[in-house]
């Protein structure tokens, strides 16, 4: 008489007196784990987000490029990096809820926070309104661009992706400070840093490093981050030349310009097309009426450029030139007369 079998388990089919477990194999991606979730991967991200905020009590704003950095290995190794010295002042931007600011107050003699969203304020107020270190700290409400920048020795922070380019030249444009270390977007931090002949160096490369001697220091994981941005970061360190090169920026903004709007073409070929031509001769025009000159004609204006084109610096291609090269090349327009703005 064969034995009685117990009542059937789930998930458990019988062939006599062995036992298979059943598995139901539910596509190439999803074996080892359940898929009864009703989101897809980018809905539980913005879930997990989202639940996120809800635990910090506030919403971010992307549109103030609201990444609140929440690594704390992250945030003491871009103070380390700062060497602040308990003499210095150090300006903030964009504080958000005061994690970096909590580190830079703990070092420094005082820290200007400045910070476009209200309710950001009233955080840092909030949960520094009984700290000692609070004493330290002066937030100013608004957007950084539209201030001007009170004297301060460090510039540290996690920099809103969408004000990277403006801030880096307003901080550059009359620098006074030691050192600036900022966090952006990777790419752009790249490009900041990027030397001669490599693919990223660009019109941003060469202006940002005739001010300031440029460094990469970290890359920082986008995970570091609440929300995490689409894009992973890095963290740079600005140290303005001192003394500033003695240059005309906008002139020598306006060759770079030229130069690196095709920067794999030889120099020579550049201002050998007819709109540069014109365009420098009409710059050349103008500065003409200012000084109540007669403007030589055009065919003039161009032999004075093919003199200036025998230099043989100007077979280089922009992408390879450095500084020194664009700074040799700016002197011997201006000397012939031409100009760049």
């Amino acid at each position: 008489m064969p034995k009685e079998l117990g009542p059937a388990q789930p998930g458990v089919i019988r062939t006599g007196k062995r036992l298979k477990f059943a598995t139901t194999i539910i596509g190439a991606t999803q074996i080892g784990r359940r898929d009864d979730s009703p989101f897809s991967t980018k809905q539980l991200k913005k879930k997990n987000a989202a639940e996120d905020s809800a635990k910090s009590g506030m919403v971010f704003n992307k549109g103030h490029g609201q990444h609140i950095l929440r690594n704390p290995l992250v945030v003491n190794a871009i103070v380390e990096k700062s060497a602040i010295k308990p003499t210095d002042i150090v300006v903030e931007i964009g504080p958000g809820t005061g994690n970096l600011t909590e580190r830079l107050l703990g070092c420094a003699k005082k820290v200007i926070a400045f910070e476009i969203d209200s309710r950001m304020v009233a955080e840092l107020h909030k949960r520094f309104q009984s700290n000692p270190l609070g004493s330290k700290l002066q937030v100013i409400r608004g957007n950084c661009l539209d201030h001007d920048f009170p004297y301060f020795d460090r510039c540290v922070a996690n920099v809103p992706y969408a004000i990277s380019s403006a801030l880096v030249f307003k901080l550059l444009q009359k620098p006074t400070f030691k050192c600036a270390v900022l966090m952006f977007q990777r790419e752009f931090a790249l490009r900041v840093c990027a030397p001669p002949g490599s693919d990223m160096y660009c019109r941003l490369s060469v202006n940002a490093q005739l001010m300031a001697k440029c460094s990469h220091l970290m890359k920082v994981s986008k995970n570091s981050f609440n929300p995490p941005p689409k894009v992973e970061s890095s963290v740079i360190r600005l140290e303005p030349k001192n003394p500033p090169p003695p240059v005309d920026f906008e002139e020598w903004d306006g060759l770079v310009k030229l130069l690196f709007n095709r920067k794999n073409k030889k120099a020579s070929a550049i201002f050998r097309t007819k709109t540069a031509l014109q365009s420098l001769f009409d710059i050349y025009c103008s500065y003409c009426r200012m000084e109540s000159k007669v403007p030589m004609p055009l065919d003039t204006f161009k032999a004075v450029i093919d003199t200036v084109l025998q230099d043989p610096l100007l077979e280089k291609r922009a992408r390879t030139m450095t500084q020194d090269d664009i700074l040799q090349l700016l002197n011997s327009f201006n000397a012939a007369g031409v100009h760049f703005h």
